[in-house]
């Protein structure tokens, strides 16, 4: 019943904002994607306006106003397929190794652990403006809004009221994320810290919410909320739902594998990032919108494992792996 109710104010939620937001078009998502927005009832932590994309221009200069023929030919670029099941992301094949030393953080200072959010994300650019670019998919990057307490942004309050977790906004494709709820929790919600406060982890998750950009960019993002538009059922949304976080958590682990010998994560730190995320997710009693406990860390030690970017196509899988 509560979750057929959230579904419900979800739903709610997004009439409004589409409302308020008429120049937006209806096939894409108006509010934030929360990363693991619920606790358990014992209170256990939770997890984890559109960019115009380039165009090239034609000006005056760039034509050829002579009688001559122009026997000038442009390359032609494969078309982009922006479809969930055979997106030109699953192409990219294994992300660039990229240098990213994590630095020391006590991730209860909120100075620390902002400055560490902000030194990976460049790291994070710099991957996969390459891994995108290769299959032609246009970048650029997202922006941050991190403070200590949390504030308001433009998918509303962040971190959600009574709630932990960044997110992501595709309304300006920014993350948001308050240090101290993140680290310490709020009211019955446990931090992150609670799982780990080995600063690798934190950078993880901020993964899994870069990963909802890499979505915002490739048109995966645009795909999902179609079908979630025309789905007819509360069940039919939440398992579309749980296939695009999931798939997050997946990309997440992909990144992470590719800094792993500069960050450094040795076998260790590698375990400690497979407990962490197979102890978020949903729990009983509360929506299914972002996958079991068990599945969320199946699908980040899929993509840490298996590290190419096809293998994170959450959409074929079968239903058990994403429940």
């Amino acid at each position: 019943m509560l979750g057929a109710i959230a579904a419900v104010f979800v739903l709610l939620v997004i009439g409004g904002a589409l409302l308020a937001n008429a120049t937006r078009t209806s096939t894409t998502s108006p509010v934030a994607i929360p990363t693991y927005d619920s606790a358990t009832p014992e209170a256990r932590p939770s997890a984890t306006e559109v960019l115009p994309r380039p165009t090239r221009g034609t000006t005056g200069t760039d034509r050829d106003t002579s009688t001559r023929p122009d026997t000038t030919t442009r390359p032609s670029r494969p078309a982009r397929n922006t479809t969930l099941t055979r997106n030109s992301l699953y192409l990219a094949g294994t992300l660039p190794r990229t240098s990213c030393r994590g630095r020391a953080t006590n991730v209860y200072n909120d100075a620390q652990l902002k400055a560490l959010i902000l030194t990976t994300s460049t790291c994070m650019n710099r991957t996969w403006s390459a891994a995108l670019g290769k299959v032609g998919i246009p970048f650029s990057p997202p922006g941050y809004a991190i403070t200590a307490r949390g504030g308001r942004g433009a998918c509303g309050d962040f971190p959600h009221k009574g709630g932990i977790v960044p997110y992501y906004c595709p309304r300006n494709s920014t993350i948001y994320a308050s240090t101290s709820a993140m680290a310490d929790g709020t009211g019955r919600q446990r931090g992150y810290a609670s799982l780990s406060n080995w600063h690798g982890a934190f950078t993880a998750m901020f993964a899994h919410e870069y990963g909802h950009h890499v979505q915002h960019l490739s048109g995966l993002e645009d795909s999902w909320w179609s079908k979630t538009l025309a789905s007819r059922s509360s069940s039919g949304k939440l398992g579309l739902s749980r296939r695009y976080e999931l798939q997050a958590n997946c990309l997440s682990g992909l990144w992470m594998r590719s800094v792993a010998a500069s960050y450094p994560i040795n076998s260790a730190r590698r375990n400690t990032l497979y407990y962490f995320f197979s102890n978020v997710g949903d729990w009983p009693g509360y929506p299914r919108d972002h996958g079991s406990p068990p599945n969320s860390g199946r699908w980040f030690r899929q993509g840490y494992e298996r590290v190419k970017t096809f293998q994170c196509n959450t959409w074929l899988a079968p239903a058990s792996t994403t429940s």
